[in-house]
């Protein structure tokens, strides 16, 4: 009789036990669905800032450039060449810097000696207090998602979003949406096509967004890229693009660099930066342009030329957060 008395008490324990990690289990699904629900919540309420679109500035813009080595130096530089009446610019970069590492100031910035050393670095701290600018682009580093994970972008985007606006209510804020690497396993196309929502808007524009009560528009880089490579393929190579290869940099051992951009790719870049910041069709602008340095880069030819121009406008258009109408 002992022994069954002990017997049921083991059961009752063990059915304890399986209570109590049930209610565990329930307890989690209900902070993960909560968690869910936060963020469709902050995403519907960041959506709505976008209702009303941004309208075309009335002239150049002074620009500040915040990121990483995917800006790099020549592609603002030919932004500036190919704005209207031309704009100044400045900018912070590091290597693969996420936007956590410019904001805190105990967090290193890797490369930060040599990718600001140039005439139009400005400390961003001092940059975007001044509200000397009229627009502010930002971008987070990739892996997207180790970005998100270990450097909270959403909230650093938002830190810096908030810090702009203080200095200048007016002024324009993007986020410059970019890619991984061409060689990446799950595709170099796939990933831009799966990311732009599920991570640059839904993960970090759009919760920033709903944080400041104020919308962040989004440079469609990645998009712009997909696009054209897409075309390129389709027609098996046009002009002087054969794949997306060319619109890529060379290592310092001559192989194709995966992730940066050469020439081409910072002309085609630079062409987005001019459609999204200044709301015009880059159809007809020039095909050669200056590298930071002065040196001429290497041109797209008419008719890659030609095609980059028509994508970029179609792209951005196309992109509702661009802040472009269609």
């Amino acid at each position: 009789m002992e022994k069954a008395r002990e017997g049921v008490g083991r059961l009752v324990t063990r059915r304890g036990m399986i209570r109590l990690g049930t209610g565990a289990l329930v307890g989690a699904g209900v902070a993960i669905a909560g968690n869910a629900g936060w963020r469709m919540w902050q995403q519907a309420r960041a959506r709505e800032l976008y209702s009303v679109p941004l309208s075309a500035p009335d002239g150049p813009l002074d620009t500040y450039h915040l990121g990483h080595s995917l800006v790099g130096r020549d592609m603002p530089a030919m932004l500036a060449q190919i704005a209207p009446n031309g704009n100044g610019y400045a900018s912070q970069l590091g290597w693969g810097a996420p936007l956590r590492a410019h904001w805190e100031p105990d967090v290193e910035i890797n490369g930060f000696a040599q990718e600001n050393d140039h005439p139009n670095f400005a400390p961003a701290r001092d940059a975007i207090d001044s509200g000397s600018f009229d627009a502010v682009v930002m971008t987070e580093m990739v892996e997207l998602t180790d970005a998100i994970r270990y450097h909270s972008s959403a909230d650093y985007l938002a830190k810096w979003a908030q810090a702009a606006r203080e200095a200048r209510p007016d002024v324009r804020l993007y986020l410059y949406e970019t890619w991984h690497n061409t060689d990446d396993p799950a595709g170099w196309l796939a990933r831009i096509d799966a990311d732009y929502e599920a991570l640059w808007l839904d993960r970090i524009v759009l919760p920033a967004a709903a944080r400041i009560g104020a919308p962040i528009h989004v440079v469609p880089g990645g998009q712009v890229m997909a696009a054209f490579v897409r075309a390129v393929d389709a027609a098996g190579g046009v002009g002087n693009v054969a794949s997306r290869d060319a619109l890529m940099g060379r290592t310092p051992e001559g192989a194709v660099d995966t992730i940066h951009f050469g020439d081409l790719g910072a002309y085609l870049i630079a062409l987005t930066h001019y459609a999204t910041l200044y709301h015009r069709n880059p159809v007809g602008l020039p095909l050669a342009l200056k590298r930071a340095d002065g040196t001429a880069a290497e041109a797209p030819d008419a008719d890659s030329g030609a095609l980059m121009q028509q994508i970029v406008w179609d792209v951005v258009r196309a992109t509702p957060y661009s802040g472009v109408a269609a």
